[in-house]
């Protein structure tokens, strides 16, 4: 790496490698899957194109990423190495940790619905939903994003096709006040819409901490 901090402490050394500007953003995008250039161009908005350059050598260089053949067509796609996914919880704990930064809203920064596949899971893990067999969809922008229930805990992925028992559309600050526990939906009835089994929703929202757990929240 170009710059580092000249400390022995994890802290310093895991921020040598992934501190630098644009470097964990890139990561929240590969934790989602292996994306090419184009796609992380689009889903980084604001990133010029010579610094994703760099960071994308950069984290190769120190082994977080990887390049890989995509699909048939053998382009290169750029994806998370072993150790890199491992980014996962820590960022998880991040995306905890700003909740009372996002609850405001988003005011004049942008928003991609793709990025809920990274937060919900922050914020509804070590939760058990009510209902064990519900799924729902969640809206946001035009993008749908999936809750599947499993006995331990929710799936959050892309829609998969599967019959939903209900849809619940909102602004992504009131999603994730929700997914959050700072807002109860009696908190925001006017400002969602539920299409279909409002209990459904519900067993996710007010799913509780595993046994021997506590909220991460």
């Amino acid at each position: 790496m170009s710059r580092d901090y000249g400390q022995y402490c994890g802290l310093a050394r895991a921020l040598d490698v992934v501190g630098d500007r644009w470097n964990l953003l890139i990561v929240r995008q590969l934790l989602m899957g292996p994306a090419r250039y184009g796609e992380l161009r689009e889903g980084l908005p604001g990133v010029a194109t010579n610094l994703l350059t760099d960071r994308l050598r950069d984290l190769e260089t120190a082994h977080v990423i990887e390049r890989q053949l995509s699909g048939d067509s053998n382009a290169i796609a750029y994806a998370l190495t072993e150790w890199g996914a491992q980014l996962r919880e820590p960022i998880h704990a991040l995306v905890r940790w700003s909740t009372p930064l996002m609850i405001r809203g988003p005011e004049s920064d942008e928003f991609r619905p793709e990025w809920l596949l990274v937060a919900l899971p922050a914020l509804f893990e070590g939760r058990v939903p009510i209902n064990e067999s519900a799924t729902v969809g969640i809206v946001v922008d035009g993008g749908m994003v999936q809750l599947r229930a499993t006995k331990s805990g929710i799936d959050v992925g892309k829609p998969d096709g599967r019959e939903l028992d209900a849809v619940l559309s909102a602004n992504a600050h009131l999603v994730l006040g929700l997914a959050a526990g700072v807002l109860s939906l009696a908190d925001v009835a006017t400002l969602v819409r539920i299409d279909g089994d409002e209990s459904a929703v519900r067993s996710f929202l007010d799913a509780a901490p595993r046994q021997n757990e506590t909220s991460p929240l």
